[in-house]
């Protein structure tokens, strides 16, 4: 456990009191790195592995530190009474937790020794030998799947979506009890009926999966562009109306027995 509890790794930040990104009051720990390069990602400061600056409310601001997972553990174990009470957690988000493979499993393990509930938000963008040693640690898998069209994956992320979506059937077939697929809903990208009913489909077809989330594109994180020097290219995009959630909501539910929430 020594071993496990020096373990170093790169973050950019730590969220306590979230009800998001896994179910009661969670503590959120946001890895540093990424594969993909997604037009409307909301923390580009997550995508850069390095150290960077970024200008925040006029001011220089460092983003990423190194830390090891004992110092990490000491923040989330602040909230242990919280997670008690509420069934909350230990969330990994980032950024993509898989980048940082070792990293991400020892502070699954850390917090499973200990009893904390887990959780993490990934794309599954890793060679399954990776995901397949740190699901034993994991009590929840919140999985991204943008798209199943492979060309346009990879128009607007920078990467094709074929072992995402392998290595989802995969994680299904492994047993993983809670495997929870996240939609984050993108106008011009993967917004109209046709398109939310190929993924829900597909999800349907895994082995285990109950349960889709819709999650509707914001522009929360366009600022942090201008911080970073660079172009937003989604800034003539707006979100999709309640309307359209609701009715892509509706889709879901006719193509498949899955239940489906908008929000996650």
């Amino acid at each position: 456990m020594e071993n496990i509890l020096q373990t170093r790794g790169r973050i950019f930040d730590i969220q306590r009191y979230s009800i998001h990104d896994g179910r009661g009051i969670r503590t959120i720990v946001f890895l540093k790195g990424c594969v993909l390069r997604c037009r409307w990602c909301c923390n580009p400061e997550s995508q850069e592995f390095g150290i960077q600056t970024m200008r925040v409310a006029g001011k220089t601001k460092v983003i990423g530190q190194d830390v090891t997972v004992e110092e990490v553990m000491e923040v989330v174990e602040k909230d242990r009474g919280y997670y008690r009470r509420s069934g909350g957690g230990l969330t990994l988000s980032g950024g993509e937790s898989l980048c940082q493979p070792d990293f991400a499993q020892a502070l699954l393990m850390a917090a499973k020794s200990i009893g904390i509930n887990t959780a993490m938000e990934s794309m599954g963008c890793a060679p399954y030998e990776v995901i397949e040693r740190i699901l034993p640690y994991l009590d929840t898998y919140l999985m991204d799947i943008k798209h199943t069209n492979i060309a346009k994956h990879k128009e607007f992320t920078g990467r094709a979506n074929d072992l995402m979506l392998l290595n989802a059937r995969k994680i299904a077939e492994s047993g993983m009890t809670n495997l929870v697929i996240r939609v984050p809903v993108i106008p011009t990208f993967n917004d109209t009926p046709e398109e939310i009913a190929s993924i829900a489909r597909f999800s349907d077809r895994l082995p285990g999966v109950s349960k889709i989330h819709l999650l509707p594109y914001h522009r929360l994180g366009q600022d942090k562009y201008e911080g970073l020097s660079r172009e937003y290219l989604m800034g003539d995009i707006l979100p999709p109306e309640n309307e359209h959630m609701a009715m892509l909501k509706k889709t879901v539910e006719s193509v498949s027995r899955l239940k489906c929430q908008i929000g996650g």
